[in-house]
C-alpha cells in the first residue's frame, strides 16, 4: 500500500469516528430532553455540557484542530471569534432586557 493510500484510509476512518461521537451526543442529547423533558433540573447543563462535548469532536475531527504547532493560529482564530460572538450576543441580550425593563414590562 502507498503513503497515499494510507492517509488517505487514516483520513476517512478519522471522519468516520467523528461523524459518530457527533451522531451518539446528538441523539443523547434528543434522548435526554424527550425523557426527562426541559422542567427537570440539570437537563439544561447536562445539554450545554453535551454541547461542549461536542465542539470539540467538530473541532478535532473534522477542523483538525489539535495542540499541533501548526494549528495553533487556526485554535487562536475561532477563539477570537467566539469571543466577537459571545461580546455582541451578550451586549444585544443586555440592551433588550434593559428596555424592556425600561418600557415596564418586566423581566422574561
Amino acid at each position: 500500500m502507498d503513503r497515499r493510500t494510507e492517509l488517505h484510509r487514516r483520513e476517512r476512518r478519522r471522519y468516520v469516528i467523528g461523524y459518530g461521537g457527533s451522531l451518539l451526543l446528538t441523539l443523547t442529547v434528543f434522548f435526554i430532553a424527550h425523557r426527562y423533558g426541559t422542567e427537570t433540573p440539570g437537563v439544561y447543563l447536562t445539554i450545554g455540557l453535551l454541547g461542549l462535548a461536542q465542539l470539540v469532536v467538530q473541532l478535532v475531527y473534522f477542523l483538525h484542530i489539535d495542540r499541533r504547532r501548526s494549528s495553533r493560529e487556526d485554535l487562536d482564530l475561532i477563539l477570537f471569534s467566539t469571543l466577537v460572538l459571545l461580546i455582541i450576543i451578550g451586549g444585544t441580550v443586555w440592551i433588550l432586557g434593559n428596555l424592556a425593563i425600561r418600557m415596564h414590562m418586566g423581566v422574561m
